[in-house]
């Protein structure tokens, strides 16, 4: 009897060791930002992260700056099998459905990143924005939010006013709506595409990123005039991965991963802020122009901003989100 409960341990053991030796996870995943921004380090050191958490058993293989498919295209590469994972955002998904718009940038909703994430952490918006991402194949794992962006000029932006026939380097969506109704021109396309846009005078400025990522960028070596601290825009960057792969993976696979972009939230945040703090320092003794917005410059924007997040939502799926989102922001006195 002992002899047979012995080999049944024993059993049992190499059956436990046989599941943990297989538990291997390996992905493709793309991200929008270069290595050189510190967005693309923030990247690569996740991906330290999971593969050190893991002991191994997770396996990154990471493309930088659109290596495989431009930034608009990167969640159809993943839910298609070209990639694994998307680690761009949602907003470049609202020609699928508008309510993409509201799963990654509010657009003037949220004054900083930890309001944002509060949302999707206290609010029920994790659970709102992978309903949407399952409709379309694909798993929503977490948000890392670099906090208000800068928008960067060859003209002065002083206000709304300035922007006025600026031609500009948008990302899709609601960004293009509301500038075009302040009488700006909005061009999309791809982050690598800025420089030279702007170098050769086809856009005047760029919708872009932070101060931190607009140095990394290179765009103040041409565009002189910057706003800070930002206002406009504040998109969450997501991670997001086919379901059927997600699903296929072991529990604590999905829970390093999901977790561990908790702690890249943290991190980003809280790095971003001291960074664009230091970056606009420096960029003031380089000669670029830093503007500071007026509470009345702001509150036109908020108007029109307010306006287009209506126009925007025109799927029951677009209402629901902003919804989610404006009640959020009432309780929690941000809006009125």
């Amino acid at each position: 009897m002992d002899l047979i409960k012995k080999l049944s341990v024993a059993a049992s053991a190499l059956a436990l060791t046989a599941t943990v030796a297989s538990a291997q996870t390996n992905l493709r995943i793309q991200t929008h930002f270069s290595q050189e921004t510190l967005s693309g380090q923030l990247a690569e050191q996740y991906i330290n992260d999971i593969q050190e958490m893991s002991n191994g058993e997770i396996q990154i293989e990471m493309f930088y700056a659109g290596a495989v498919v431009k930034a608009a295209e990167t969640f159809d590469a993943a839910a298609t099998g070209i990639l694994d994972c998307d680690m761009t955002g949602g907003a470049y998904q609202t020609g699928k459905n508008p309510a993409f718009q509201f799963t990654g940038d509010l657009m003037g909703g949220y004054s900083n990143p930890y309001q944002q994430m509060a949302w999707l952490l206290h609010g029920g918006g994790r659970a709102a924005v992978d309903d949407l991402y399952k409709q379309h194949g694909m798993s929503f794992v977490g948000w890392w939010i670099p906090g208000p962006e800068s928008l960067s000029s060859t003209r002065p932006i002083r206000g709304v006013e300035d922007f006025k026939d600026w031609k500009f380097r948008s990302p899709p969506g609601l960004a293009t709506k509301v500038f075009a109704n302040l009488g700006a021109s909005p061009i999309v396309m791809d982050f690598n595409e800025i420089f030279t846009a702007l170098e050769t005078g086809i856009i005047d400025g760029a919708d872009a990123a932070n101060l931190t990522n607009n140095i990394g960028l290179g765009l103040y070596d041409i565009a002189k005039h910057t706003n800070f601290p930002g206002f406009h825009s504040m998109p969450a960057d997501h991670l997001a991965c086919r379901t059927d792969v997600w699903e296929a993976m072991p529990a604590h696979h999905r829970k390093i991963m999901e977790v561990a972009m908790d702690s890249l939230a943290l991190h980003n945040a809280t790095i971003n802020e001291v960074k664009n703090a230091q970056n606009a320092v420096k960029l003031r003794s380089e000669g670029v122009n830093l503007y500071e917005w007026s509470p009345e410059e702001l509150g036109k924007f908020r108007v029109a901003v307010k306006a287009g997040w209506e126009e925007f939502a025109t799927t029951p799926e677009a209402q629901a989100l902003l919804e989610s989102h404006v009640s959020f922001l009432t309780e929690i006195g941000a809006l009125q």
